[in-house]
C-alpha cells in the first residue's frame, strides 16, 4: 500500500507516524507554543529527527469550542512555515486546513497532503483540493469543532461513520479526485464521547472494508484524560497505547504529539511481530 503525489511515495505497508506541528495560540494540547517561523520551524525538524514521516501543519484549533480564524490570519500562521520547512526537509508535508485559499497556496509552496477534518466540505474545498492535485484525508465529523460534541447521538456508531465517508469519497471522485488519493480519518473525540470512541477503535477495522489507508489521531485527547485522570501533558503513555491498538487494528498512519516514544514502541511491537521461534 503507499500513498503517491507527484514527487514522492510514501510506503504504508507499516505504520507511518504524524508529528503534530500546531501554529495556533489555542489548541488543546500545546497551543501557543510554536510562535514564530523559527520556533516551529525548529520544533519540525526535531519531530523529523524523532522519525516522523510526514509534519502536519495546522493553523485554526478544532477543539470544542474552538474560535473561528479568518482567511487571511490561518494564511500568515501557517504558510511562511510551510515555506521555510519545504527548503530544509524532504520529508512529506501536510497541510490541517479546511480553507480552499490555504489549500491553493499550501500545494503552490510544496506541500504534499492536504488533511481536512471537514472532509471538504467547506464551500470551494473540494473544488480546490482537486485542482491541487494532491492526496487528501478525509475525517468524519458531525458539526462544526465548536459545537460538535452537541452532535455526539448514533443510531449505529459505525454504520453512520462508513456512510459519511462513503459518501465523501463518492464526491471526491465526481470532483476529479482518485480514489488511490484518499486517506480516511474516523475522527476520534470529534463529536464522539468516550463509549463512542472505545467502540470505534475496538471496531476499527471495520472500516478496512473501505479499501483505503486509515489515519488516527488519539494523541493526548480528552478520552485518555476520562480513563486515566491525567492531566493533557501527562497523556504520552495513553497516547502510546492507544496508537499501538489502532496500529494492530489496521492504522497505516498515526497522528500524534510525542514523536520518539512513539517510535520505540512501535520498534518493539514490529520486532515482536517479525521475531522468529
Amino acid at each position: 500500500m503507499q500513498l503517491k503525489n507527484t514527487k514522492r511515495v510514501l510506503d504504508l505497508t507499516e505504520p507511518r507516524i504524524m508529528g503534530i506541528v500546531n501554529l495556533t495560540p489555542d489548541s488543546f494540547s500545546d497551543g501557543g507554543r510554536l510562535q514564530g517561523v523559527d520556533a516551529a520551524l525548529e520544533h519540525a525538524l526535531r519531530l523529523e529527527k524523532e522519525g516522523a514521516d510526514l509534519l502536519d501543519l495546522g493553523g485554526e484549533s478544532t477543539r470544542p469550542g474552538a474560535a473561528k480564524v479568518s482567511v487571511q490570519e490561518e494564511m500568515d500562521r501557517v504558510l511562511p512555515v510551510l515555506e521555510a520547512l519545504r527548503k530544509e526537509t524532504s520529508s512529506w508535508i501536510s497541510i490541517d486546513t479546511s480553507t480552499p485559499e490555504v489549500m491553493t497556496e499550501a500545494a503552490r509552496l510544496g506541500a504534499d497532503l492536504i488533511n481536512d477534518v471537514r472532509a471538504l466540505r467547506r464551500p470551494g474545498a473540494l473544488q480546490a483540493a482537486a485542482k491541487t492535485g494532491l492526496p487528501v484525508c478525509l475525517m468524519h465529523m458531525k458539526g462544526e469543532p465548536g459545537f460538535m460534541q452537541q452532535e455526539a447521538h448514533y443510531d449505529d456508531l459505525l454504520q453512520e461513520i462508513t456512510d459519511f465517508l462513503n459518501e465523501r469519497i463518492t464526491a471526491c471522485e465526481q470532483a476529479g479526485i482518485q480514489r488511490s488519493a484518499l486517506l480516511l480519518d474516523p475522527g476520534f473525540g470529534f463529536a464522539k464521547l468516550l463509549k463512542h470512541n472505545l467502540a470505534l477503535l475496538n471496531n476499527l477495522g471495520t472500516l478496512l472494508e473501505l479499501q483505503l489507508p486509515l489515519l488516527v489521531g488519539l494523541s493526548r485527547k480528552r478520552m485518555l484524560g476520562e480513563i486515566t485522570g491525567r492531566e493533557v501533558h501527562e497523556r504520552q503513555a495513553a497516547s502510546y497505547a492507544v496508537h499501538l491498538l489502532a496500529a494492530q487494528k489496521g492504522a497505516k498512519i498515526l497522528r500524534v504529539h510525542d514523536v520518539a516514544g512513539m517510535k520505540d514502541s512501535l520498534a518493539v511491537w514490529q520486532a515482536m511481530l517479525n521475531a522468529e521461534i
